[in-house]
């Protein structure tokens, strides 16, 4: 089986720098940079202009930015330390989670479908989980995670479990219903950089300097497959809204589709060589499963209609 896409739309120069940080609702496609504004250009409009401007968001850059599923809350991370949550109904910053960086500057960040619950990790190792309908904002739950970066974090969907990956390779499997660590997977020696719950929360994928794709079970917390072929650090992990597919992008430029069931990779994409640093399936307004991804630019790409089984 291959999938075939076709670039759709590049906006270059969206950011004065390169564009670390992506979050994708069927509305807004929301970017941040080493500069100080969020951008949100429109996702559903094919030539996706620029919407609206968060100007001064981060004065440092913003370096995450997660997205409620239902496209009400956004809460970005800056290399300012501070975090914001902003009403993407309203357009206009909500509050902050000014406790977050306390124990260690926050890194990366996750939000469950409905918005009402976020995950943060931090340089020292501290992931937190906090309930973003309190105000102030309420933490309701902190892991120790041996004090080792937290590189990457993702809450499922219905935002019981959590994962983070750690610079030393370590993965962390959370029952935020317990308070308990359900899994520890080690063995990844190397830095972790993303991780991903799939759609029905029934596998993790993890990906990182180790190059390969690594499937887990969540019940078991056992490996179940790996997806190889990436040749550079992977930055990034998708899932399409089925489960039936996975987004991946690294620093060599290249953004990879895999399917799940036959366990390959039936696209790649990207020829520039700069580092593609998210990837993202965009919410399914057609018959196609599309991507946006960003990196040196914010480049959307449509699958096409004439994608062949083989």
């Amino acid at each position: 089986m291959s999938k075939q896409y076709l670039t759709a739309h590049t906006i270059d120069n969206a950011h004065e720098s390169a564009i670390y940080a992506l979050g994708v609702t069927a509305e807004y496609t929301l970017t941040g940079s080493g500069s100080s504004a969020i951008k949100l250009h429109s996702t559903r409009d094919p030539t996706h202009p620029l919407l609206h401007t968060f100007d001064d968001a981060h004065k440092l850059g913003c370096h995450h930015i997660a997205v409620s599923k239902t496209g009400k809350r956004a809460v970005s991370a800056g290399f300012d330390g501070r975090m914001k949550i902003w009403d993407l109904e309203n357009l206009e910053p909500n509050q902050e989670i000014t406790s977050a960086s306390k124990d260690g500057k926050t890194w990366p960040i996750s939000l469950s479908a409905d918005g009402s619950r976020c995950i943060t990790g931090s340089h020292n190792g501290r992931v937190k989980v906090w309930d973003l309908d309190k105000t102030p904002v309420l933490q309701l739950r902190e892991y120790e995670t041996k004090n080792v970066f937290a590189m990457c974090v993702d809450l499922s969907s219905d935002g019981k479990l959590a994962a983070s990956g750690h610079e030393n390779g370590g993965v962390y499997i959370f029952n935020n219903e317990t308070g308990r660590m359900a899994h520890s997977i080690t063995g990844l020696i190397k830095p972790v950089r993303a991780v991903a719950f799939s759609p029905a929360s029934k596998l993790l994928a993890v990906g990182g300097d180790f190059q390969v794709i690594a499937i887990y079970d969540v019940r078991s917390g056992e490996q179940v497959f790996n997806l190889v072929g990436h040749t550079s650090w992977v930055f990034s992990i998708s899932w399409s809204e089925t489960g039936h597919f996975l987004a991946t992008s690294a620093f060599d430029g290249k953004t990879k589709v895999w399917s799940i069931e036959s366990r390959s990779c039936v696209t790649t994409l990207g020829e520039s060589g700069k580092p593609v640093f998210q990837v993202s399936f965009l919410p399914k307004l057609g018959s196609g499963e599309d991507l946006v991804t960003v990196g040196s630019s914010i480049t959307y790409y449509r699958e096409a209609s004439g994608a062949q089984n083989g």
